[in-house]
C-alpha cells in the first residue's frame, strides 16, 4: 500500500477479498482501523452476471442451468460453484465480523447504486468522514449501458462510463431455475439483513417481476 499522509485516504479495490477466508485476518493484522466498503446485489442476479462474464471468455462452458444444480430432478443447488457461493453473503460476513466491528463496514446496495447513485455515494462519503462533494449533478444515466456514468459538472468532456465488461446482456435462464435459486437464497438473505440491520428488499424486488 502507498504511504498515506495526514488528511489523505488511501483506497484499494479487490472484489475477491469479501469471499476469501484469509483476507479479514490479514487486513486486520495490517491495519485494524481500516474501513471496509462492500457492494452487494441480489444474489440471483449476481450469479447470472458472474456466469455471463465467464461465458464471454469461455463460450464452451455448460449452460447456467447445468452448473447451478448438483441434481436438477431433486432441485439440489450446487453451492460449491463459486457463482452461487459468493452470493451467500451471511456466510462471508460471519468471517469478517470475527475481526471487524459492523461499524467499520459499509454495505452499498448494487441496485440503488444504479437507480440512485448520488444517494448511495452520499452514504459512502459520510462513512469515510468526507464532505458530500459527489452529488446528483455528477451522474448521467446511459440508456444503452443501463448504468449511470460519472461526469464533471464543470467540464464539457464526455462522461466516464463503466467498461465493456459491464452491462452485458444476460442469457435467458429457465424461470424454474430462477425460482429455485430464489428459494435457496431466501434464508441466507434474511440472515444477512439481520446481521447488517439493513433490508436490501431483494425478495420484494423479485415479487414485483
Amino acid at each position: 500500500m502507498p504511504k498515506t499522509l495526514e488528511g489523505q485516504i488511501t483506497m484499494e479495490k479487490t472484489p475477491s477479498y469479501f469471499v476469501t477466508n484469509e483476507a479479514p485476518r490479514r487486513i486486520h493484522s495490517m491495519a485494524k482501523d481500516t474501513k471496509l466498503i462492500v457492494v452487494v446485489r441480489n444474489p440471483v442476479t449476481r450469479a447470472i452476471s458472474d456466469y455471463t462474464q465467464t461465458l464471454s471468455k469461455k463460450p464452451e462452458i455448460p449452460t447456467f442451468e447445468v452448473l447451478a444444480f448438483k441434481n436438477r430432478t431433486l432441485g439440489l443447488i450446487d453451492a460449491s460453484w463459486s457463482a452461487i457461493r459468493i452470493g451467500i453473503y451471511a456466510l462471508h460476513l460471519e468471517n469478517w465480523l470475527q475481526y471487524f466491528p459492523l461499524s467499520q463496514i459499509l454495505f452499498v446496495s448494487g441496485e440503488r447504486l444504479i437507480t440512485d447513485p448520488a444517494g448511495e455515494m452520499a452514504k459512502v462519503q459520510d462513512f469515510l468522514g468526507l464532505k458530500r462533494i459527489v452529488t446528483e449533478k455528477h451522474f448521467y444515466f446511459n440508456k444503452t449501458k443501463g448504468f449511470p456514468c460519472l461526469k464533471k459538472p464543470e467540464d464539457s468532456s464526455a462522461p466516464r462510463c463503466l467498461g465493456k465488461s459491464k452491462g452485458r446482456t444476460h442469457p435467458k435462464i429457465d424461470p424454474d431455475v430462477i425460482h429455485r435459486l430464489r428459494k435457496f437464497y431466501k434464508p441466507f438473505n434474511v440472515m444477512f439483513y439481520q446481521m447488517t440491520g439493513q433490508d436490501f428488499e431483494w425478495e420484494r424486488e423479485e415479487s414485483e417481476k
